[in-house]
């Protein structure tokens, strides 16, 4: 007997697989599992197609850190990073009026995937990021201009990546690969 389209268990998005492969890196990078049971279970969670397959590769990895985030707020002024600075798994950035400058190209990332948050009203934001990161800008709203980014050509694998979300008001988001 054939089941009807209703019968059906739901289809495991790319989404989903995608935060998965996510969490199994991050889990591999904390050590929290070995390279052979991470090899394992990105081939389980690639290869899933029914929930319990899927969810099973996920067993015994703990839920993200959600202490690893930071803020930075501003109602004025500037909001600068620069140097060897320890970049958090999650960065809020929120101001009101004040220019925005990361340099992370220098910074130390201990994860994988860095999430920064921007809440902007006014005023220009510029991000520098490592030479070798991949930067995804699809979360951000802008409101008055449009961000600019050209993602490199020539990228090399094995960087940070970077995805930036949030809202801008009325300032623009410059974000540059690093020179070195």
């Amino acid at each position: 007997m054939t089941a009807l389209p209703n019968d059906r268990p739901p289809l495991i998005g790319e989404d989903d697989r995608d935060t998965a492969v996510r969490r199994l890196q991050e889990a591999y990078a904390a050590g929290q599992i070995a390279h052979e049971d991470l090899e394992a279970r990105l081939h389980q969670v690639l290869t899933a197609t029914t929930h319990g397959e899927f969810v099973s590769a996920l067993d015994a990895i703990p839920e993200e850190d959600a202490g690893a985030t930071s803020t930075i707020a501003a109602g004025a002024g500037r909001i600068r990073r620069r140097g060897a600075w320890r970049v958090p798994r999650t960065l809020k950035v929120e101001s009101a009026f004040a220019k925005v400058r990361l340099d992370l190209s220098r910074a130390v990332f201990e994860h994988p995937v860095l999430d920064i948050e921007l809440q902007l009203g006014t005023g220009k934001a510029v991000i520098t990021v490592p030479r070798d990161a991949v930067v995804d800008v699809e979360g951000l709203r802008t409101g008055w201009k449009d961000s600019h980014y050209k993602p490199r050509r020539n990228a090399r694998p094995g960087g940070p990546t970077i995805r930036i979300s949030g809202a801008m008001g009325f300032g623009r988001l410059t974000i540059r690969h690093a020179r070195r």
